[in-house]
């Protein structure tokens, strides 16, 4: 059981490092389905794990100059104040529901994953540093202008990705990301390194709000499916240098799109 949990956590690393923020969207449907964990526990393994994944790959990028500290902390802690009622929420609701829902999360994943791959290989390139996005500006060395319109966008996307994080422990990638190229007017390369100090930090918040209230997390779970996940990230990582970037988004969205329709499919039958 500890290799097929390494095996699962390796397939969550490895999508995180080949595709970047939605890649921890496997990792609730490995953990009921193939190891066979309850769903609210595996909402809790995910958080811990996709947070210490997270967290490497902040500190890799940050030895870069690739993450925006002050974006970043606005962002998390929008996010750790909501992961706490995203993951009470989830109390409420029965399994099948909460299933479902995260198929339909899992959908809107797949689809943002491929819109972006058909912008990268069709429109223009995201803004570079230091251009203004729509909402947003910033001064001419690049710096973000925080007006109070400003601060009140990103703190907004802050608590809506925290709540998903506490409800489904996907980490919330696939909103940070778009949100910082779009309303930040920042370049892809840092929103994704910026995202990740996000993921740590609300990750974080959602794993000390479930312990706080004595929800049951498999620590030895954690473990395997962590030690997995960060040998993926690393072998992802690397192999997404040497592959095409637009071509793997549209794979895993196929793939994603197949999980969801598994995942629906049992509880419709079951």
């Amino acid at each position: 059981m500890n290799l097929i949990t390494s095996l699962c956590g390796a397939v969550v690393g490895l999508s995180l490092g080949l595709t970047g923020g939605g890649g921890a969207i496997f990792a609730v449907p490995l953990l009921v389905y193939v190891i066979g964990i309850d769903a609210r526990e595996a909402i809790g393994v995910s958080l811990a794990t996709v947070g210490a994944t997270a967290l490497v790959g902040c500190v890799q990028r940050a030895r870069l100059g690739a993450v925006e500290f002050r974006t970043g902390l606005l962002f998390a802690l929008a996010g750790m104040l909501t992961a706490p009622l995203g993951a009470r929420l989830a109390t409420y609701l029965s399994e099948g529901l909460l299933l479902s829902l995260f198929a339909g999360v899992m959908l809107i994943v797949a689809l943002r994953m491929w819109g972006t791959a058909a912008s990268s290989a069709e429109r223009l390139p995201a803004p570079a540093d230091g251009e203004s996005g729509p909402t947003c500006r910033r001064d001419p060395q690049g710096v973000l202008r925080l007006t109070s319109r400003c601060a009140l966008l990103l703190l907004s996307i802050g608590m809506i990705s925290g709540v998903l994080t506490g409800l489904f422990g996907v980490g919330g990638g696939f909103i940070i990301v778009p949100a910082l190229v779009l309303f930040s007017g920042m370049g892809i390369q840092r929103a994704v390194g910026t995202s990740l100090l996000v993921i740590t930090l609300v990750s974080f918040s959602g794993v000390t709000s479930l312990v706080v209230s004595e929800r049951t997390i498999p620590w030895s779970v954690v473990r395997q499916f962590s030690l997995g996940s960060l040998i993926g990230l690393v072998i992802g990582s690397r192999l997404a240098a040497r592959l095409g970037g637009s071509r793997l988004q549209r794979v895993f969205a196929i793939a994603i799109v197949l999980v969801a329709a598994f995942v629906i499919a049992r509880n419709l039958v079951f």
